[in-house]
């Protein structure tokens, strides 16, 4: 019995402690977006931990983007280091995912209705993604070094799960704030069960959005035949 009884103390020991989750809710601020301030979305935000001395182990994903009703969907995606996305096309028109914004540079080209590209993201660091043929298509791939993050919905909610006991920072990302803001409501948390993170504001004030060019860096045509493949490049 005593034997039994030492067995199972030291197998308690040697087990991991109990992972928790991190939750929260964020509300947007100082926005001129119609669905923040009419419908009070505040979906769309990225939040994550990054451990303070430890790097945790990632497992790459697929995720995917789709393309439909010219609209990229979801409209901001996060995933962690190495994983990788598919763009499907579901338009019975052509599209062109790129991105040399910023973040990892890429370009799919130019592939017709029904099919799909599959691009891998090794850097970290958000990508904002376009479209060479709509000017209006645009989304936000948010690469992380950490496999502890989520998305915000309608309601600005999020919960991180499987966060293992430790020291955190909480960062956020919302692709209509400025660095300065995004850096000022990072914080120290510190996990040893559940946490419930009190509600902060991501301010929109002070954001300027810039039009973006093609993927050749010249304007967009001011009429688009998107029926017939696109003979646009360089001039």
């Amino acid at each position: 019995m005593i034997w039994r009884l030492h067995i199972c103390f030291s197998l308690l020991l040697a087990a991991p402690l109990h992972a928790a989750t991190v939750s929260g809710k964020v509300s947007l601020e100082g926005s001129k977006e119609k669905r923040v301030t009419q419908r009070r979305d505040f979906s769309s935000v990225v939040v994550w931990l990054e451990p303070a001395d430890q790097r945790l182990p990632l497992t790459p994903r697929k995720a995917v983007m789709e393309q439909k009703e010219k609209t990229f969907m979801p409209h901001v995606l996060a995933i962690p280091v190495g994983s990788s996305v598919d763009f499907p096309n579901f338009d019975p028109i052509f599209h062109n995912a790129f991105s040399n914004f910023n973040g990892q540079i890429f370009d799919v080209g130019l592939y017709p209705p029904k099919t799909t590209r599959t691009v891998k993201f090794n850097r970290e660091g958000p990508v904002r993604v376009f479209c060479n043929i709509h000017p209006t298509m645009s989304a936000v791939i948010v690469v992380l070094r950490t496999p502890l993050f989520d998305v915000t919905r309608t309601d600005g909610s999020y919960q991180i799960r499987d966060a293992p006991p430790g020291d955190y920072t909480l960062r956020v990302f919302h692709e209509r704030a400025t660095d300065t803001t995004l850096a000022s409501v990072s914080r120290k948390i510190t996990v040893s069960g559940d946490v419930v993170v009190p509600q902060f504001a991501v301010s929109e004030a002070g954001y300027l959005a810039l039009p973006h060019k093609n993927k050749y860096g010249k304007d967009y045509p001011p009429v688009v035949n998107d029926t017939v493949p696109y003979a646009g490049g360089p001039r």
